[in-house]
């Protein structure tokens, strides 16, 4: 029996391939999103993954959703948080609402995720936990006080919780991207887009398939031993 993997903000960029992927490698894949429902609908029907919509930022429904999904496909083995928004400006511009928002959208969804596959997770003895960050938090980004902060929290929330997790054999990682060449960074203006690509080492984008290829390895039988780690694939951009 295929092992169920919960992939959230799972329908288009990099969360899309993350969920392919792991269906290649033979999960029974799960997607969330927030928001866009013609993507969300197009990604499930050329995939055939079913698709769940809710906000991974409110505690009380990401509960009851994950029941529905366990109910509905089985008990969750598998737990990818990639959902994640910006919403950019100076610190002296920005509000609290931009601030809130993507704290509660990046890092709080972690939580409340985690809390609703954990104890099932460990009564099973098993269980695979990866969760995106950023090379931006990481090295910090110039206009993302918010989204550095949320994604540098998830780094620390990773090697917490691995230690947690460890004994019931759980092992919970997170991968930092880089610049990957999704849909977003794509619509950033030319000539802002070659300065960015200056300052990677090996010359290029990222792509996406190389950010699911890092989770299916770190959520396969063969990362047993690897947790509380933090899988940088950013082409050399960042380094420590």
């Amino acid at each position: 029996m295929s092992r169920v993997a919960l992939v959230t903000g799972g329908t288009r960029g990099i969360g899309e391939a993350i969920c392919v992927a792991l269906k290649d490698a033979g999960c029974t894949v799960v997607a969330t999103y927030a928001g866009n429902d013609e993507a969300a609908q197009k990604f499930s029907s050329e995939n055939d993954i079913p698709i769940y919509k809710f906000d991974v930022g409110d505690y009380d429904v990401c509960q009851a959703e994950v029941a529905k999904i366990e109910a509905e496909v089985g008990p969750v083995d598998i737990l990818i948080n990639n959902a994640g928004i910006t919403r950019d400006g100076t610190m002296h511009k920005m509000n609290f609402e931009q601030w809130n928002a993507v704290i509660q959208t990046n890092l709080t969804s972690c939580f409340n995720m985690c809390h609703g596959v954990l104890n099932g997770m460990r009564d099973r003895g098993f269980g695979r936990i990866v969760n995106i960050g950023s090379v931006n938090g990481q090295a910090g980004q110039y206009g993302q006080v918010n989204y550095a902060a949320a994604k540098s929290g998830i780094h620390g929330f990773t090697k917490a919780l691995a230690q947690e997790g460890a004994a019931r054999g759980i092992t919970v990682n997170a991968i930092a991207p880089g610049y990957i060449a999704t849909e977003m960074v794509r619509a950033v203006p030319e000539n802002v887009l070659e300065k960015i690509v200056q300052r990677i080492p090996v010359g290029r984008l990222g792509e996406a398939s190389e950010i699911a290829r890092g989770v299916v390895f770190l959520t396969s039988d063969d990362a047993g031993f690897i947790t509380g780690s933090t899988l940088s694939i950013n082409g050399g951009q960042h380094m420590y």
